[in-house]
């Protein structure tokens, strides 16, 4: 397929909504716009679409919410005679999928490929947003949607001789379209979260020497990946308005499968209570095992039981004690970070070609131009794979320079970390929405269901500003702090506020430590966004078009 070339420097051009990303959200947006008739355009910094399943294209990525849920819900036809081959879908597939929405629905020919933007700047006297790229060109236009996604800037440590490194190296996150060669090369994977556990065991299976610095160790359960079965298929595709309407009635917007009903983790005893988890174990995915008793997401107590168990597991699994002890997490709760899904991570570590270095008690100083220093030994490597994560929920809107009203930035205002309302808009920052922004589920949901309904609540908005002669709409600073409070008092019953994580800006030197999600379920989430615009908007500043001038209410 042949990219077209961004479109070069010119005439301001004008649109109803200019949509920024073509991910799974920013192409409904697209699609829903143009179902609108409106005049829009989608900016996208890639070559293709997908989002994070365009960029991520390392070995071994692949989702951890089964394929059947995590899947557009629009369009009755394409949920019929679309058809997964795993059940939790592989990298290729889902771009594969993304690909085939945009051109089922001829969405490319409003989507500018290679359109980076870099400045976002609001009009006060005209009520509109100037939208400049990369390459010169502003657009101007009513209303911006930054579908922009919750893990868009990748994150690489500053480490000192960075660019001194004569071997290859690689963000996990910018993975060549091509692949790369691994084979018989002594290969470093920088990090063990998500991505890295995924990696890692793909790395080994092929690399002569894979060495894996962790700095933290993650909870990580099998994901028991397998064919799609097609009694199961046929079953969801029978039933897929009925089961989508319960999912967004559920914590994460995904129907789980109840094992055993939840009860709380001591109401059994120690045989039972065993019994229980191992079912759980071979049975559930990351996001279902927490929430297999009904008090180990808030009682530390009953949190330190299920976290034990699974440590056990880690330690039945790895031959070596030593390095099964590196590799249990113990000094935050189990679910304070997303619990992770792999395919033999544990497993990989048993064999001869891989060795685990602790960079926590052992840091790395230095990249050399032969490989990797720590304090106490030099690692030679061919090749330096940063699966090192991303300035989640922020980075992505902050690097497009936002400035609202009164010349206020985004920057300025976040200073102290971000506030948004819902996580759809910034006070003083009118008519600009956000999909999955900070405040929202994002992560914590399923995010093709959730970016739906996400992008209707934000389309609802735009109608009704156009059928009351609205010129410009805004949270208000109360309504933001209003929903920090929310925020608050619903992480305050949660372990993610007691652990460091990219969840609160930890993994990034400087950011402000805040929980950057809404922890109280989706169905909380979508109740409380509805209320405030149907109550009126109460929270929210209008700006009305009148035929003798304008005010502001």
């Amino acid at each position: 397929m042949t990219t077209p070339p961004p479109t070069p420097a010119g005439p301001t051009e004008h649109y109803d909504v200019v949509i920024i990303g073509a991910g799974f959200s920013g192409m409904y947006a697209l699609h829903r716009c143009r179902q609108q008739g409106r005049d829009v355009v989608c900016l996208e910094a890639g070559d293709g679409v997908g989002g994070t399943w365009y960029w991520n294209r390392y070995p071994g990525a692949r989702v951890d919410i089964e394929s059947m849920q995590y899947s557009y819900s629009f369009d009755e036809q394409l949920q019929q005679e679309w058809s997964w081959s795993e059940h939790f879908a592989p990298q290729p597939e889902l771009e594969a999928y993304a690909n085939h929405v945009a051109d089922r629905f001829g969405l490319r020919e409003d989507i500018r490929f290679g359109t980076v933007v870099d400045r976002l700047t609001f009009d006060e006297s005209t009520d509109l947003w100037g939208v400049g790229t990369t390459s010169g060109h502003t657009l101007t236009a009513r209303f911006v949607i930054a579908a922009t996604g919750s893990l868009d800037v990748s994150n690489v440590p500053d480490w000192p001789g960075l660019d001194s490194f004569r071997g290859e190296a690689y963000h996990t996150s910018r993975w060549p379209e091509s692949g790369v060669e691994l084979a018989g090369k002594r290969v470093g994977v920088v990090g063990t979260g998500s991505t890295g556990i995924q990696v890692i065991p793909e790395v080994a299976a092929v690399a002569d020497t894979l060495t894996v610095f962790q700095r933290t160790p993650n909870y990580s359960l099998p994901s028991r990946n397998r064919p799609l079965d097609p009694e199961h298929e046929r079953a969801w595709k029978t039933e897929y308005a009925q089961r989508r309407e319960a999912a967004l009635q559920t914590y994460g917007a995904t129907l789980m499968d109840h094992i055993d009903e939840p009860r709380s983790i001591f109401d059994y005893t120690d045989q039972e209570r065993e019994e229980v988890m191992e079912r759980a174990w071979n049975a559930r995915k990351g996001l279902e095992f927490i929430r297999t008793f009904t008090d180990t997401s808030s009682d530390p107590a009953a949190n330190e039981i299920l976290a034990e168990f699974v440590r056990n597991k880690i330690r039945a699994i790895v031959d070596d004690p030593a390095t099964a002890e590196l590799l249990c997490p113990k000094d935050y709760p189990i679910g304070g970070k997303r619990i992770c899904q792999d395919s033999g991570y544990f497993e990989t570590f048993n064999r001869d070609n891989v060795e685990l270095v602790d960079v926590k008690s052992d840091p790395i100083v230095e990249v050399t131009a032969s490989g990797v220093r720590t304090n106490s030994a030099h690692f030679d490597l061919d090749v330096i794979i940063f699966a090192t994560g991303f300035d989640a929920m922020t980075g992505s809107m902050l690097r497009m320079n936002p400035v609202g009203v009164d010349g206020e930035s985004l920057a300025d205002r976040w200073k102290n970390g971000p506030k948004a309302a819902f996580g759809l808009m910034t006070a003083g920052f009118p008519n600009l929405f956000m999909v999955h922004g900070p405040g929202s589920p994002s992560v914590q949901a399923q995010m093709i269901t959730t970016g739906e309904w996400q992008v209707d609540w934000i389309l609802r908005v735009i109608d009704h500003l156009d059928e009351q002669q609205i010129s410009r709409l805004g949270a208000t600073p109360e309504l933001e702090d209003e929903w920090a409070r929310e925020m608050d008092a619903v992480a305050a019953r949660t372990m993610h506020a007691k652990t460091d994580s990219w969840y609160t800006g930890a993994n990034i030197p400087g950011k402000p430590r805040t929980l950057l999600m809404y922890v109280g379920g989706f169905k909380r989430y979508s109740e409380l966004a509805a209320a405030a615009v149907q109550g009126g908007f109460a929270g929210f500043e209008k700006k009305e078009r009148l035929s003798m001038g304008e005010r502001v209410r």
